[in-house]
This record gives structure tokens, sequence and C-alpha cells, in this order.
């Protein structure tokens, strides 16, 4: 926390504050947030609180917690539904595969020797 610009630390005290009000199942106001800001003795500027209880509306909160996060990687499968076809799709791309690969003969190795014929 000491690596915190005082922008970020009021952030955060402003995130939990809102995130404490939500779960005890009360109104996310700025008046609140700032109740709770003073009982644990954070002090944030004043535009915090307002925007956050703004923003912050309880439908927000629990879409932003069901979420695990904006970045990451991909996601997880698709849903379950009808395996049959992918099972036929997966054969169908086996025998592209199989149609692509091509004998590279020609005689030569990498290093312009016959083939067979190196010292390994």
């Amino acid at each position: 926390m000491d690596k915190l610009s005082k922008a970020q630390k009021d952030e955060i005290a402003t995130s939990l504050a809102a995130l404490c009000l939500y779960d005890g199942g009360e109104a996310v106001t700025s008046a609140s947030i700032n109740t709770i800001l003073d009982a644990t003795n954070n002090e944030v500027e004043a535009f915090y609180p307002v925007i956050f209880s703004n923003f912050l509306k309880p439908e927000k909160i629990a879409s932003l917690i069901s979420s695990p996060g904006a970045g990451g990687g991909g996601g997880g499968g698709g849903g379950g539904g009808d395996s049959g076809g992918a099972a036929e799709e997966e054969k169908v791309e086996e025998e592209k595969v199989e149609e692509e690969e091509i004998d590279m003969g020609g005689g030569m190795d990498m290093f312009g020797g016959d083939e067979g014929g190196g010292d390994y």
C-alpha cells in the first residue's frame, strides 16, 4: 500500500466502502460512503464518494462481482450443446490435415548432402 499514490488509495478506500454498503444491504450513496470512510479514518477527495455512488448502483456492483475481470485470457470453452456435430467436424479436420501432408523427399538433407548418409 505504501507504493500507491494518494489517488489510488482514495479509489480503493471508496470502492471498499461501497462494497461494504452493498454487502450489508444498505443504499450506496455518497453520504453513506462518507460515513464508512469517516468511521475507518480514511480521508479521500470529496468527489470520490459522489462519483462512486453515481456509478456503483446495486445492479452494477452485482455484475462487477460476478464477472472476474475485464482483461485476462480467453474464456472457457463453449456450452455443452450438441456434441455429435463437433465429432463430425473433428473428423473432417483430421482428413484435411492428412491430405496436406506432402512427401518432401528431394534427395537432400538440410546440409546439402544425401538423405540418410550423414555422420549421425
